[in-house]
C-alpha cells in the first residue's frame, strides 16, 4: 500500500468511527478528491461531513477551529503547506489559545493537514518546509507523516491530544510504499518513534552514529546510511518520531549516544533540529562525542527545474558527508 492510500484509508476510518468528524478544504470533493487524491471517496460516502471551501486558508482553518470548539472533530486540508502562513492567525491566535484561555482546559479536536516539501517541481511558493515557524507555540502540536507509522494510529493520536495539530505530509511520500523497503535495514516502532537499524544484530547493537529526522526525509537518510554501510562499513541508526513538537525526547534517549545528527529539509535557523539538539544536550551531553550536528537544505528559494531543485534541497549525499565530518570529530 502506498502512503497516500494508507492516509486515505485512515481518513475513511476516522469518519466511520467518529460521527462528529468533518473533513474540509479546497477541492476535496469527488471526483477530484484533493490535489493529491488523499480525500478520494470521502464525499461519496460521507456527503454531509465533507465540505469544499473557497480558496481561503484563513477561512477554512477558522471554520475547522469553530467546528472543533463546538465539540466536533475537524480535519482541514491546506492544499499546499506553504499557505499555512495565511492561516497563522487562526492557528496561533485562535485555535491554539482556545484550548486553555477560557479558565479551564477545553478539548479542541482539530487536525490541519499540510502537504509540504520539494522534490516535485512545484517551484518556490509550493515546495517549502515551514515546520520551524510553528515550533514552540503552546497548545499547538506538530506531527509529520512517515512511511513507518500507520496513519490511522497517527490520526487517533492527534485526536486524542485534544488540541490543534498540524500534520506535515511530505509530498514525495505519497507514492512511496508503506514500511521498510531496503533489505539492509529493519524498522520497528517504539511507541511513536520508528527505529531503523541494520539487519545484522552486531551492527544494530553498536551503531557508529545516529540520525534523527522527520518522516519526509527518512528515505534520504536511509540512502545515506546504505552508502555508508556498503562503501565504508560504517553502520548507523535512524530515528523517526511521529510527533515533532512537543518532542518526546525521553523516547529518543535510550537509542542515542556517540555521534548524533539531525537532518531536515527546512532551511537553517530556528529549526526543529535545533530544538532536538538543545533537548539532547541537556540530558546526555556526557554520552556524546561532540555537539549534535544539524544538516538542512540551502538558504535559497526552491527552483522549479529538477536539476536546480536538487542543488538546493537536502540530499542523501549531504547527509552522508555530514556523518563523515561528525565521525572525524
Amino acid at each position: 500500500m502506498r502512503v497516500a492510500e494508507n492516509l486515505n484509508a485512515a481518513l475513511h476510518g476516522l469518519l466511520d468511527d467518529d460521527p462528529t468528524a468533518y473533513v474540509l478544504g479546497e477541492d476535496v470533493l469527488d471526483p477530484y478528491g484533493g490535489a493529491f487524491k488523499v480525500t478520494k471517496g470521502l464525499s461519496t460516502r460521507f456527503p454531509d461531513r465533507v465540505i469544499t471551501t473557497p480558496i481561503s486558508e484563513g477561512g477554512l482553518t477558522g471554520v475547522a477551529a469553530g467546528l472543533a470548539l463546538t465539540g466536533n472533530t475537524a480535519v482541514a486540508e491546506i492544499m499546499f503547506g506553504d499557505f499555512a502562513a495565511l492561516a497563522f492567525d487562526q492557528l496561533c491566535n485562535f485555535a491554539a489559545k482556545s484550548v486553555s484561555m477560557y479558565g479551564s482546559r477545553l478539548p479542541l479536536r482539530m487536525i490541519v493537514r499540510c502537504p509540504t516539501g520539494g522534490g516535485r517541481g512545484y517551484g518556490p511558493t509550493h515546495s517549502q518546509s515551514l515546520q520551524k515557524h510553528f515550533v514552540g507555540m503552546p497548545g499547538l502540536a506538530l506531527y509529520e507523516m512517515s512511511p513507518f507509522h500507520d496513519n490511522r494510529d497517527v490520526l487517533a493520536a492527534m485526536v486524542d491530544r485534544g488540541e490543534p495539530c498540524l500534520f506535515f505530509e511530505d509530498k514525495v511520500l505519497y507514492t512511496r510504499p508503506m514500511g521498510q523497503a531496503d533489505p539492509l535495514f529493519r524498522a520497528r516502532l517504539d511507541g511513536g518513534l520508528a527505529v531503523v537499524d541494520p539487519v545484522v544484530p552486531e551492527l544494530a547493537a553498536r551503531p557508529d552514529y545516529v540520525i534523527v529526522t522527520p518522516g519526509g526525509t527518512a528515505h534520504r537518510a536511509l540512502e545515506a546510511m546504505r552508502s555508508l554501510l556498503v562503501e565504508e562499513e560504517i553502520s548507523g541508526r535512524l530515528l523517526v518520531p511521529s510527533r515533532l513538537y512537543p518532542l518526546d525526547v525521553e523516547a529518543l534517549l535510550p537509542h542515542l549516544g556517540g555521534v548524533v545528527l539531525v537532518a531536515e529539509e527546512g532551511t537553517a535557523g530556528g529549526t526543529w533540529g535545533g530544538e532536538v539538539a538543545h533537548l539532547v544536550h541537556q540530558r546526555i551531553w556526557e554520552r556524546l562525542r561532540g555537539p549534535v550536528r544539524l544538516v538542512h537544505s540551502a538558504a535559497s528559494v526552491i527552483p522549479t527545474a529538477a536539476h536546480l531543485e536538487r542543488e538546493v534541497l537536502l540530499t542523501a549525499s549531504a547527509i552522508h558527508h555530514a556523518v563523515r565530518e561528525a565521525l572525524r570529530g
